[in-house]
């Protein structure tokens, strides 16, 4: 598995970086599959050579617009440029109603064009999995408001030769230790150096370190505390991060 790390910043761009998009793919340069899409992401990939008609799924871990807000983007995208692959969507209860909102926000009447290709939207379930014949995902609920249930991320490919987790938006919980259980890669929200409501800061982090059950974790979501602070004993992700597992 390639994974990219196609945007690694926070919602507000801080240090210049896009917004959270993570791309999933093969070791050949393509990508099938987006874990969040950022409303920064259109840019974030066609910048990085991906091209968004060739992605098949979306995994969304929480409906905050720079997690999800680039889905309208992406999908008019396709619809301009003659997509005919399907597109599914797999995010918290209530994504297909907000995603045809924000898309009549965006562009009044989007949401109800028809298209050459299917939008599927399918509903987390805490901890239950959801396969494809490229990978099986499986949410973990965690702590972030955001009018609808949070999730942190496991994706193991097909053959199950690999696994990368993503924590997410969330305050410290049990569930990121579960999420992360026997990966290669544990890409985690570093968002601050000291506690803060609704995300994870180092201080929490460094105090749990030890029982991650990962080969490698990678601090990414970062405030510009963060991006300010000593950050000499972590791995941090920037845009255009490339980890192959």
């Amino acid at each position: 598995m390639r994974i990219t790390v196609v945007g690694s910043g926070d919602a507000f761009g801080s240090g210049g970086r896009f917004q959270t998009c993570i791309a999933l793919g093969p070791d050949d340069g393509n990508a099938h599959t987006l874990v969040d899409c950022g409303a920064t992401s259109l840019v974030a990939l066609r910048e990085q050579g991906f091209d968004p008609n060739a992605i098949e799924t979306v995994l969304i871990t929480h409906l905050h617009g720079d997690h999800f807000g680039g889905l309208p983007f992406l999908v008019l995208d396709g619809q301009f440029r003659r997509r005919t692959t399907d597109l599914t969507v797999v995010g918290p209860p209530g994504t297909e109603r907000r995603l045809a909102e924000a898309m009549e926000v965006f562009f009044p009447g989007s949401s109800t064009v028809r298209r050459r290709f299917e939008v599927r939207v399918v509903e987390h379930r805490d901890r239950a999995p959801f396969s494809t014949e490229r990978f099986t995902a499986v949410p973990f609920e965690v702590r972030h408001a955001s009018g609808a249930p949070a999730y942190a991320l496991r994706v193991q490919d097909a053959d199950g030769a690999a696994r990368v987790a993503y924590s997410g938006d969330t305050e410290w919980t049990d569930a990121l230790l579960a999420a992360a259980e026997g990966t290669d890669v544990f890409l985690c929200e570093g968002y601050t150096p000291a506690p803060v409501r609704w995300h994870l800061d180092l201080g929490t982090l460094g105090e749990h370190r030890d029982r991650f059950d990962t080969r490698r974790m990678i601090l990414t979501h970062l405030s510009p505390t963060a991006l300010s602070a000593d950050l000499s004993g972590w791995e941090t992700a920037h845009d255009g991060l490339v980890v192959r597992v």
